[in-house]
């Protein structure tokens, strides 16, 4: 078997990924061989390489982009090196509903931090969360298999814990606003424990600055419960003199903007 018999086998099966490894074993062929003749596969635009060892196979329709699409080897990539990840912040947004600014990276949450991916025109990047394979998430059919995003309640969260990766905190109250009709209030709350405190504040108090109030009452009766200080809404400005936020405990030292 050739290297692009091997592709084409694969491709007939469903599979547009494979290893280093299962090459020279289906080629019967050294290492150095496997990845001679992977590369000349590489070179015509067949086949590309998200990560080292891990290659996709790259049917016509996506020749142009030069890889698959994030979606269709992130979570195959996952799988091989082991780690527990979802899809999260403005990708997992869109994928929700919250659209109005469409990502230009794919965005992906694991326990530590990774480089990000160039493939071709895809991009990946990576947030490390500790606790990420704690993260509710749903299941997303794709043309590959299926895709772990998280929650819209554990989007919301994140949105608001790593402003820096979306867009700023008037970009995350954009979004939160798309976002609000698919939150469960209920759900909202209960995930709160996951998170720094903090980030409970600064969600509860932009849910209610976009008109989602009603969203935020059992998150409220939890930050009552367990808020010792108050937080600043951005932790990076100045605080001295900003409105005081009661019911959330916090110093709202920005004036958020939405792109409402």
């Amino acid at each position: 078997m050739t290297a692009a018999e091997l592709i084409d086998d694969l491709a007939s099966q469903g599979q547009y990924h494979f290893t280093t490894k299962e090459a020279v074993g289906r080629l019967g062929v050294s290492v150095a061989a496997a990845r001679t003749s992977i590369r000349r596969l590489q070179s015509k635009g067949l086949v590309a390489a998200p990560h080292r060892g891990f290659y996709v196979v790259v049917p016509p329709e996506y020749r142009r982009l030069g890889c698959l699409p994030a979606d269709q080897f992130v979570p195959q990539l996952m799988r091989h090196l082991g780690l527990a990840y979802y899809a999260a912040l403005l990708t997992a947004g869109r994928y929700h509903g919250a659209a109005h600014q469409q990502p230009q990276v794919f965005q992906v949450v694991v326990a530590q931090n990774r480089p990000p991916i160039t493939c071709g025109e895809v991009r990946v990047s990576f947030v490390a969360r500790r606790n990420a394979a704690d993260v509710p998430t749903v299941r997303l059919n794709t043309p590959r298999g299926y895709l772990a995003v998280s929650t819209p309640e554990a989007t919301a969260f994140d949105l608001v814990g790593y402003p820096q990766h979306s867009g700023g905190i008037d970009n995350v109250a954009t979004v939160l606003a798309e976002l609000a009709e698919r939150l469960d209030p209920a759900a909202l709350a209960s995930l709160a424990p996951l998170s720094p405190v903090p980030w409970a504040q600064r969600l509860g108090h932009l849910l209610e600055r976009v008109g989602a109030a009603d969203k935020a009452s059992p998150l409220a009766e939890h930050v009552a419960s367990v808020v010792n200080e108050t937080t600043a809404l951005v932790p990076s400005s100045p605080a001295e003199g900003a409105p005081y936020d009661k019911r959330w405990r916090l110093l709202a030292n920005v004036q958020v903007e939405p792109d409402l």
